[in-house]
């Protein structure tokens, strides 16, 4: 039972349906195929129903799914059933085979090339032959686009570990009359098309075509007629594909010219006419002989001569007969035909030469085993049904006997094998409608061919004469003469049969020519004397002498049934599987369901026959492993494993428990159930106890897991702690061996690495590397004076502020601080500053002096003078150095907010006030001339406010934003080459500062 699809798509497998009838058929395979199941069973046969959309379901990864696994296992697929045989072959070293049968548009094509892609596991060049196969024989016909126009058989042989190591390609019948005529609406064969749109221009004139499609008058149905429709088909990508594809499988380069030059030959054929003068016929159009001659490789004149004349021996005379306008007519439209078979078989002879198997020797590689794949042409009926259709349909006859005979076979075998008692099944046996068409001496191939025989005028009326004659008593056939009421028939035209898939009638115009299949030997003898060694090779009889006397060659009905013989000889002697495939519609629609199309479909290819025979028996088998498998756990005596004498005794207890006791049979390895009821009822006891187990399970198991992670947790978080210890040891140990001698270097361990810590000690790192920097930095100021405490402090904080925004700060240099009592920089002044620094220190108090240095300032009226600046403790003092430093302005520290400088070398500072009277001012006077005392300025009064607990905000900014007696403005500083003292000039927006240049 096909595992996996609950009810809402229908039964899986038609065979568990509560009722057979074509009624509860039909309508399960509808709801199938509008759920979007394509695929069903009925026991190990697969129903394909034609979806016309691409499906994701042929994926590597779907073919996985399938592989080795049962065929109820899975929902039903074609990868089941190509498993299914390649297990069998490989289990019971059996060959087995796999037919696909359908009308055109079935599906059959994709089917069998779904199928070969799943068997193959494989080789390229058995893939790529069908490529090349389908471009030759198929064609687009009013029901399908890619129509197979013969049958195909191929066997795949695998070596003893089941491995493809070749195969062997059959083909049946092709319907070369397509090259001459197609009905309204329906194309030749695709190669004409690839060729023609896939050239290019320079290798069609090579190969001369100039005007390759030709449409004359319908009504003349001897000319070659190539239709140019309007398809989804893309030749020209098909053609490269098929070109690869040759390649790829072997054809030489040589080989596949010459493929080119027949078609063209074909094409050029059509374009061939002939004309009258009196009782001569003539080519009308002589330019095509010379194009034919260069295209067979043969001479301009023996091609002229084989299309006008026929060469007649008469006992040791040899004669030239000429054509009438008609025979020279039926001679092209043949050689047309007999080329275009020829090359078909040879394409197909040449795959076969390349890929069949070689060099096996059976006794040294092991039992070479074969699998069959059977893509033929489904049963037929169409409006006018000649001998092409007659002789499908027979095909199919001896099929659906061969199917019916096998299944009943194997149902049969199967019963016998397990010693279940075998019941006989009426069925409906074709083998009285088999013997209709192929008996010896009364069947209709016997007739025609007796009729072909016969000396003389020969027509078709008359074979139908005949077939009146022997067969106006049998059940299945009929004509207009047995019935004359029957106005569906035309007198000396029509006879039907009784098929088993219904009523066929056939026309028999036609009849004598398609079965003699005439080819004027002259056309043999022209295409063996061609210089191409492979066109020669195709024509092996052409070397025969004119008076040469031959056997008369067999018929084509005759080659046909002979070939339908060996097939199914060949078929019989495998273990056969089946797809049967269903065209949904006409219009080729994924939603339409046609009920009455479909219908006679199931009816044709015997579905229902099928189900009934299943079922006459036991609907369902399995192995009692399997079946303990699948239901064990519904009986307490079976799960979750039974301590029986064996699986059968387990079997038993299990169906007993559950009361199907009456509905089974044991046999020796399998358990057979008679009703689908059972099937069903033992299918709800399991879903109802899997929810169960699954329940179950999914306790255990979240407890299996959580008790594991819990486990898993502790243990890493043992061996996390444990390596975090030994890292962390490891670290301690390491840095205490670098800096362990630190105190005697002469840097104090300045220059040891440190060791790269583990990531959760690297914060312990930053730490460590602190208290060592605060060390080291002690070890060096240990022994400093108070006085070099204060200087040291105040670049600490020059380097805070200023690092990075200014070039050069003054670090490596002593800073003096009170400049002014210097005589390096006030030599005739020095005593008077002391002075007034005195007197200002008993009167405002302050402890000591921060900074003191000559300035240049600019004040409120725009004026520029030159000032002493002085900075104590408590006060910025500006002082008039030549008034002898008297005070001209103090400003309490506290009011001083910040300072701005700019980040150039120059040396102005703006101090910002509370009260917005901001001091601009430029240092001068320094010795040596090019010193910079800003970074002192800067460190000296922010490591002063510091210790105060004070903010102090300092600015690099260019140009400086600052507040005049309340008016805002800006101070610019700029370079002059000929400037000697920094200076300030008044501009629009505030002040400009100019500098020096270098």
């Amino acid at each position: 039972m096909a595992e996996h699809e609950s009810l809402e798509f229908g039964k899986a497998d038609f065979v568990l349906l509560d009722n057979v009838s074509l009624e509860e058929f039909m309508a399960n395979l509808k709801l199938r195929f509008e759920k979007g199941r394509i695929y069903s069973y009925i026991g190990e046969v697969v129903v394909s129903v034609n979806p016309y959309r691409a499906m994701n379901i042929y994926g590597r990864d779907t073919i996985e799914q399938y592989k080795g696994r049962e065929l109820y296992e899975r929902p039903p697929h074609l990868f089941a059933i190509a498993d299914a045989a390649y297990k069998a072959m490989k289990r019971r070293n059996k060959d087995t085979c796999i037919v696909i049968s359908g009308e055109s548009g079935a599906g059959k094509t994709e089917d069998m090339s779904v199928t070969s892609v799943c068997l193959y596991r494989v080789k390229n060049m058995l893939l790529k032959s069908n490529c090349v196969l389908e471009a030759f024989g198929n064609a687009k016909t009013n029901r399908n686009d890619n129509s197979s126009r013969f049958g195909k058989y191929m066997d795949i042989n695998f070596d003893f570990k089941g491995d493809p190591i070749g195969g062997h390609i059959n083909n049946y019948l092709l319907e070369k009359s397509r090259v001459i005529f197609q009905q309204e609406g329906e194309r030749s064969f695709h190669s004409f098309y690839q060729v023609s749109e896939g050239l290019t221009t320079d290798i069609k004139k090579l190969f001369l075509f100039c005007q390759p499609f030709q449409t004359p008058d319908k009504s003349h149905q001897t000319c070659i007629v190539f239709s140019i429709l309007q398809s989804s088909i893309n030749d020209s990508a098909d053609f490269k594909a098929v070109t690869d594809a040759m390649k790829v499988i072997g054809f030489t380069t040589g080989e596949i010219q010459t493929v080119y030059k027949i078609l063209a030959t074909i094409l050029h054929l059509g374009n061939l006419k002939f004309g009258s003068d009196g009782d001569v016929t003539l080519i009308e159009n002589s330019k095509l002989v010379s194009v034919l001659g260069d295209l067979l490789s043969t001479k301009d004149e023996n091609v002229e001569k084989a299309l006008l004349y026929r060469t007649v021996a008469t006992g040791r005379d040899v004669i030239d007969k000429q054509h009438t306008h008609q025979e020279a007519s039926y001679g092209r439209d043949a050689l047309a035909k007999a080329i275009y078979e020829r090359l078909f078989c040879w394409i197909v002879g040449r795959i076969n030469d390349i890929i069949e198997v070689k060099n096996y020797d059976a006794r040294v590689h092991g039992k070479n085993t074969v699998i069959g794949v059977l893509d033929i042409y489904g049963f037929e009926i169409f409006q006018n049904n000649s001998f092409e259709q007659f002789c499908i349909n027979y095909c199919n006859e001896k099929l659906q006997q061969l199917f019916i005979q096998l299944v009943l076979k194997q149902e049969q075998e199967e019963y016998q094998r397990e010693g279940i008692p075998w019941k006989h099944i009426d069925y409906f046996n074709n083998q009285i409608i088999v013997d209709l068409v192929e008996q010896q001496h009364k069947g209709i191939f016997a007739v025609l061919d007796e009729a072909c025989m016969n000396v003389g005028k020969v027509t078709d009326e008359m074979f139908l004469q005949a077939l009146n004659g022997k067969l106006a008593k049998h059940a299945h056939y009929t004509s207009r003469k047995l019935s004359p009421t029957d106005k569906n028939l035309e007198f000396d035209r029509d006879f039907r049969i009784r098929h088993y898939a219904g009523d066929v009638a056939y026309s028999v115009v036609g009849f004598i020519d398609k079965n003699k299949d005439t080819l004027f030997q002259d056309f043999k003898r022209l295409l063996y004397n061609s210089s191409n060694p492979v066109l020669k090779a195709m024509w092996p009889e052409g070397k025969l002498s004119i008076t040469e006397v031959t056997k008369r060659p067999l018929t084509a009905a005759t080659l046909f049934k002979n070939s339908m013989i060996s097939l199914v000889e060949n078929l019989a002697s495998k273990e056969p599987y089946y797809v049967r495939c269903i065209k949904p519609n006409d219009v080729k629609s994924p939603l339409l369901f046609e009920h009455e199309r479909c219908k006679h479909q199931v009816e044709y290819l015997g579905l229902l026959e099928n189900v009934r025979v299943r079922r006459a028996g036991f609907a369902n088998r399995q192995t009692y492993p399997r079946f303990l498998q699948r239901y064990k756990m519904i009986s307490e005596f079976t799960w979750p494993n039974h301590d029986l004498p064996s699986d059968k005794e387990a079997v038993k207890r299990l169906l007993q428990g559950c009361g199907f006791e009456h509905d089974v049979a044991y046999g020796k390895t399998k358990v057979f159930i008679r009703t689908p009821r059972t099937i069903f009822n033992l299918e709800e006891q399991r879903a109802e106890m899997v929810k169960r187990i699954v329940l179950f399970l999914q306790k255990v198991w979240r407890g299996t897991l959580a008790r594991m992670r819990y486990r898993r947790m502790r243990a890493a978080l043992i061996i996390i702690r444990a390596y975090r210890r030994y890292k962390v040891k490891s670290y301690i140990r390491e840095v205490n061996r670098r800096f362990k001698n630190v105190r005697g270097m002469k840097d104090h361990g300045k220059h040891v690495k440190w060791p790269t810590p583990p990531k959760v000690l690297r914060k312990f790192e930053e730490a460590l590397r602190n208290i060592y920097n605060r060390w080291w930095a002690w070890t060096l100021i240990k022994d400093l004076s108070p006085e070099e405490m204060v200087q040291i402090r105040a670049k600490v904080a020059t380097l805070e502020c200023l690092k990075g925004q200014r070039a050069d700060l003054g670090l490596q240099r002593a800073w003096e601080g009170n400049y002014l009592v210097s005589k390096k920089d006030s030599p005739g002044t020095a005593s008077s500053f002391t002075l007034v620094s005195s007197d200002l220190q008993r009167k405002d108090k302050f402890m000591r002096v921060l900074f003191s240095c000559n300035v240049r300032k600019i004040n409120r009226f725009n004026k520029a003078e030159d000032r002493a600046l002085l900075i104590t403790d408590r006060h910025l003092y500006k002082m008039d150095p030549v008034k002898q430093y008297k005070p001209m302005k103090s400003i309490p520290l506290y009011n001083v907010t910040g300072v701005s400088i700019s980040p150039g070398k120059d040396q102005l500072v703006v101090f910002h006030t509370k009260d917005n009277r901001d001091l601009i001012v430029c240092m001068q006077g320094m010795v040596p001339a090019g010193d910079s005392r800003i970074g002192e300025l800067v460190g000296t009064l922010f490591s002063h406010f510091k210790s105060e607990k004070r903010k102090l905000q300092v600015n690099i900014v260019s140009p400086i934003h600052c507040s005049m007696n309340g008016r805002k403005c800006t101070v610019i500083v700029e370079t002059k080459i000929n400037q000697s003292q920094p200076d300030f000039t008044k501009s629009r927006s505030g002040y400009i500062l100019s500098v020096p240049g270098n």
